[in-house]
């Protein structure tokens, strides 16, 4: 097989790939990484870049862990893929044994999918199709707080931001949806009657269409990357108890350790009726994802017309993701994560502090292995993303939002030198 040139690549991919939010000919740098192990990412040109992103937020090893790549070859040795129609296999139950024992009590029906948007849609549809079991199909809509982000698929877009989020362009298509304001109560505050009374209301008035609440627990991520009031999360499921909504919890980016908790719900102590999961399932390998729901739910849809759940994709429970995933869950679990998870918030406190003094800053937020800078304007991405190369890093900022969420195999030094990346290369920002 003729070798192609790093050059010839470039330009290929310029002229024929979409990235993420990207023009087809844009003129905004794209970074040739030629390989990544632990958290570094070594680019063709010969840079090496720390990764404050792990692949956004979804590589919580680490590049080239050994374990991982271990179950990825032992699984390769049996099967990459089988369909999951009337077949099962050990990786998938492997895995959903361990999903019903680490979240929170009463999930015990789960539906391995391939992507985080596609658990947010098989969750939507669940909750429709439970409601229409129930002899109420007039309960199709669903409410949400503002500024969040579920997605890219036309279920999901459809209760991202309206105003402010990344889907507006489609807003005459999407299924009409309801939004509350997103409270103003933050995370470690007790909630204000005035922060609960927009969603009672809401509830109070329209729950007889109301299939479900669907939130980010406690951390709002691609929508603004903000930590609001554990107690409006409890609050919010004591009304859906009272108004008989069911309540989605998206844990997509905040499950396995991010924010402090295993699941982010843990901070309230509650637990929803359906509960998405993706991005550190698999330690960032592969592209997998969960949606878990209660007896209540699961016995509803099979009770009802046609009796089973109207969801079923071609890479469905795929063996070698599902390895991958029991290998990543084990590697977590078998280590101390909440004394990691502390540190890196530790340091990240220390690191960040010097950004609340600089004149470009509004905000600086910090939740476990989180750490957010928001500036006054926004950022302008080709200037600054080539900036943070420049320094070393791998940072990615949206609009105003400059942040951080890092392996949690990071040593101290690499986080050390990330943070002060970042503030060297915002104290350069435009006030």
């Amino acid at each position: 097989m003729k070798k192609i040139s790093i050059e010839a690549q470039i330009q290929l991919d310029a002229e024929h790939i979409w990235h993420p939010y990207s023009a087809m000919h844009s003129d905004s740098p794209v970074y040739h990484v030629e390989s990544a192990h632990g958290v570094m990412l070594h680019l063709s040109d010969g840079a090496r870049l720390v990764d404050g992103m792990a692949s956004w937020w979804c590589a919580i090893h680490g590049y080239n862990h050994p374990t991982i790549n271990q179950a990825v070859a032992r699984q390769l040795q049996k099967m990459a893929h089988v369909m999951f129609g009337g077949l099962t296999h050990e990786p998938a139950i492997r895995l959903v044994d361990k999903l019903i024992k680490i979240t929170p009590a009463g999930l015990n029906s789960v539906f391995i999918s391939d992507s985080g948007s596609v658990s947010v849609e098989v969750a939507m549809k669940m909750a429709i199709q439970y409601w229409h079991a129930s002899g109420l199909p007039d309960k199709q809509r669903f409410v949400t707080i503002r500024n969040g982000y579920h997605g890219d698929t036309f279920g999901a877009m459809s209760v991202c931001d309206p105003l402010t989020g990344m889907h507006s362009l489609f807003s005459s298509i999407l299924s009409e949806q309801f939004f509350v304001d997103r409270p103003g109560s933050r995370f470690g505050e007790a909630v204000s009657d005035d922060d609960i009374a927009p969603l009672e209301t809401l509830l109070n008035q329209q729950h007889q269409q109301l299939a479900a609440l669907i939130l980010e627990p406690i951390v709002q991520g691609a929508g603004g990357m903000y930590f609001y009031s554990a107690d409006y999360l409890a609050r919010a499921r004591e009304l859906c108890d009272h108004y008989d909504v069911l309540l989605i919890a998206d844990e997509i980016a905040t499950g396995f350790g991010r924010s402090g908790k295993l699941f982010a719900c843990e901070h309230a102590g509650i637990a929803p009726d359906i509960m998405c999961i993706g991005k550190s399932l698999t330690g960032g390998y592969m592209s997998l994802a969960a949606t878990l729901t209660n007896d209540r739910v699961s016995a509803g849809i099979d009770s009802g017309n046609p009796g089973v759940f109207m969801h079923g994709p071609t890479f469905m429970a795929n063996p070698l993701a599902c390895a991958v995933a029991n290998a990543s869950i084990d590697l977590l679990l078998e280590k101390d994560w909440l004394a990691t998870v502390n540190f890196i918030e530790a340091r990240l406190q220390r690191g960040l502090a010097a950004c609340k003094e600089l004149p470009q800053v509004a905000e600086v937020r910090i939740l476990g292995a989180i750490g957010v800078v928001e500036l006054k304007q926004a950022v302008n991405m080709k200037a600054i993303t080539r900036q943070f190369v420049d320094a070393g890093v791998w940072i990615r900022p949206f609009g105003k939002l400059v942040y951080l969420m890092p392996a949690y195999v990071m040593s101290a030094e690499e986080l050390d030198y990330l943070c002060a990346a970042l503030v060297n290369v915002v104290s350069q920002q435009p006030c």
